[in-house]
């Protein structure tokens, strides 16, 4: 079984739960892969080049365990739909609907980005403004979430008080897909303070699917 770790927009592994779940992994004698979907070129970020990216990770005929994280959910959630190597989903805090709940805050930048092409993003790894190609948002907008429905088992972790992506936007994925479930958790977007919960309820379900394929 593979496992990899898809960090969310804006941020990279470097950031506190990438390293969280990496050290877990480790400490079961298990690799995480970690990759930076960054690639050194923010500028250029799309959803497409993400999913394309953890494809091109993705070993001939072994099966793969994939945790998102926020815009990394999404990407794993796409990889899924695509790829049926992957048999297992964990996403934290996915950003579904995140065209519909991010571009309302933007207000007069989004004109401007779509005149200049260019918008600044705050980069939390970088810990500052990084340029963001309009190319983002016309490439996001080709992607409909009701095509996601491969029946991989997905665990969703979100909190209630996330105010970057609305729990409503799990409930609604949740909805009619019978082979998700969702945790809610009293914690913000980053889920920073229920990590520990969030592993120990992933760690069964990771060993029980590592005996399946072993």
């Amino acid at each position: 079984m593979q496992y990899i770790y898809l960090h969310g927009f804006a941020s990279s592994p470097r950031s506190s739960k990438a390293q969280y779940f990496r050290d877990r992994f480790q400490a079961l004698g298990l690799s995480l892969l970690t990759p930076d979907l960054n690639q050194g070129d923010f500028f250029h970020l799309t959803l497409t080049r993400q999913i394309q990216q953890v494809v091109d990770l993705l070993r001939p005929d072994e099966p793969v365990t994939l945790i998102g994280s926020s815009f990394g959910g999404l990407t794993a959630a796409w990889v899924a739909q695509q790829q049926p190597q992957v048999r297992q989903l964990f996403l934290l805090a996915p950003a579904f609907e995140f065209a519909a709940q991010w571009l309302p805050r933007l207000g007069s930048q989004l004109q401007e980005w779509q005149t200049t092409g260019t918008l600044p993003v705050y980069h939390y790894t970088a810990e500052r403004l990084l340029p963001l190609s309009y190319g983002f948002l016309k490439d996001l907008q080709t992607y409909d979430e009701r095509a996601l429905e491969r029946p991989v088992p997905t665990l969703i972790f979100h909190g209630t008080e996330d105010d970057v992506i609305s729990i409503e936007a799990s409930r609604r994925y949740n909805s009619g897909r019978l082979w998700v479930s969702r945790v809610e958790l009293d914690s913000d977007h980053t889920l920073s303070n229920v990590q520990e919960a969030i592993w120990g309820m992933m760690y069964p379900l990771i060993y029980q699917q590592l005996q399946v394929t072993s």
